[in-house]
């Protein structure tokens, strides 16, 4: 007996693809084309997404966990990535195969009352998001170009609308350019590891799992920043979303074949961000911890001590170099997140210009107030709190992830199996036990 189909049928009839100026723009060349073929056509959303999970909030998160705690919190890099990658690949599975977004899903599958508080935790977390794309492309600007902190944050204002314009050229433009910045990222932090020279036994040691980890308060808050920094709660929107820009066949064998290749762009994309992301850890790691500087958390102090402690003249430019392309990455899919959370949740339109500057303006506020009042180290700190929040948020956008992709009613024959849905269920309640510990411990001091 055929499995039954997915709604997606039915749910396309009341509502517009997602993304309506990008829907199956990109042509996936038939099934009798080469495998190759068929993966370049749908290799881009997952660099996308990937972007998300290295953006300057990791860096902060990451340079404080390096420096205070060595190599030992590269396990939780590890583990984010993993659930990163599957909760992902569910998003893609619900665009794909539902044939909708995870907001339009939400939209249509809850009341009236819960739809605007989910749209109002995902809006608080893409602001959050926002906020650490601010200070990072800031800092960024003040390190290389001498132009102080405030200046730099006001000039992210204007940035946002230079990116914006390369929607103009289509799709895989937009996606070029991103795995381009990509490319520069990943080159800086090459260089830097060589600079470093790092103790890779104990790299290794690192990625084991220690209890450490809960039972010492902070250890678990910039464990759990950088779980927020990595699993990115508007990625699963993102992500649910930008598959649907990919033209391929509507039928089952055309969905199975669209799935597997998203699931393969976005785990390769992934394991690029883990290596990234856990560079940056190793770096402050052997570079400040090593040397008994545990205090180094903020990104303007690891600038000015990497080529005085590694003796490298090219390693603090390489890294401001690097944190400028983080942060013009992580504008490019904010906006387009932003874009799909509005129309999906509330079906507004807006001038996408106008949605992304309005939200920018919203970040840009309390990070040039922090900036002149409290300087570097205010705006370090709303950093690590800004992934907190995105942490706090993720709950939120998990859990109608995986109940909808295991409604057979909703996904028909590509409901997730017994042990995914098992797998899927457990990361959701791991996420919300480790913000409910954090809340305890914060309340308690």
């Amino acid at each position: 007996m055929a499995p039954p189909p997915p709604a997606s049928a039915e749910i396309d009839a009341g509502r517009s693809g997602s993304l309506p100026e990008s829907y199956r723009s990109v042509a996936v060349p038939a099934a009798g084309a080469s495998f190759w073929r068929r993966l370049g056509a749908f290799a881009g959303p997952g660099y996308l997404v990937a972007v998300g999970y290295m953006d300057p909030g990791n860096w902060a998160t990451d340079i404080a966990g390096g420096s205070a705690f060595g190599y030992t919190l590269l396990s939780v890099i590890l583990f984010s990535n993993l659930m990163a990658m599957i909760l992902q690949s569910l998003s893609a599975k619900l665009g794909i195969v539902a044939g909708c977004d995870l907001a339009q899903a939400c939209a249509e599958q809850y009341g009236p009352v819960a739809r605007v508080i989910l749209w109002a935790l995902c809006e608080l977390a893409i602001i959050a998001c926002d906020l650490a794309e601010v200070i990072g492309t800031a800092i960024a600007l003040q390190l290389l170009f001498g132009i102080p902190l405030v200046a730099g944050i006001a000039i992210t204002a204007i940035d946002v609308m230079l990116i914006l314009a390369l929607q103009r050229f289509g799709f895989r433009k937009l996606e070029a350019f991103i795995v381009a910045l990509l490319v520069i990222i990943a080159g800086c932090f090459i260089a830097e590891l060589i600079f470093a020279r790092p103790e890779w036994a104990a790299v290794a040691a690192g990625l084991m799992p220690s209890s450490q980890i809960v039972t010492n308060p902070a250890m678990l808050y910039i464990a759990i920043g950088i779980l927020g920094a990595t699993v990115m709660p508007h990625n699963l929107y993102l992500h649910s979303s930008i598959v649907q820009t990919r033209s391929f066949v509507q039928d089952d064998v055309g969905r199975r074949d669209a799935l597997k290749l998203a699931t393969i762009d976005s785990t390769v994309a992934l394991a690029l961000a883990f290596c990234i992301n856990a560079s940056i850890l190793i770096l402050a790691a052997a570079t400040f911890h090593t040397a008994g500087r545990t205090e180094v958390a903020e990104i303007q102090e690891a600038y000015q001590l990497l080529t005085p402690m590694l003796g490298a003249g090219l390693a603090s430019t390489l890294f401001a170099v690097a944190l400028l392309a983080a942060g013009q990455n992580s504008t490019v899919t904010g906006t387009l997140a932003g874009q799909i959370v509005m129309e999906g949740f509330l079906k507004i339109r807006l001038p996408v210009w106008l949605r992304r500057l309005a939200t920018r303006l919203i970040a840009i506020v309390p990070a040039a107030i922090v900036a002149a009042l409290y300087g570097e180290s205010g705006t370090a700190q709303l950093l690590i709190l800004s992934q907190v929040v995105l942490s706090l948020q993720l709950p939120f956008a998990v859990w109608p992830l995986v109940r909808f992709t295991s409604d057979r009613k909703l996904m028909g024959g590509f409901v997730n199996g017994p042990v995914l849905k098992v797998v899927a269920w457990a990361i959701c309640f791991i996420v919300i036990a480790l913000n409910v510990t954090l809340l305890a411990q914060t309340f308690a001091g």
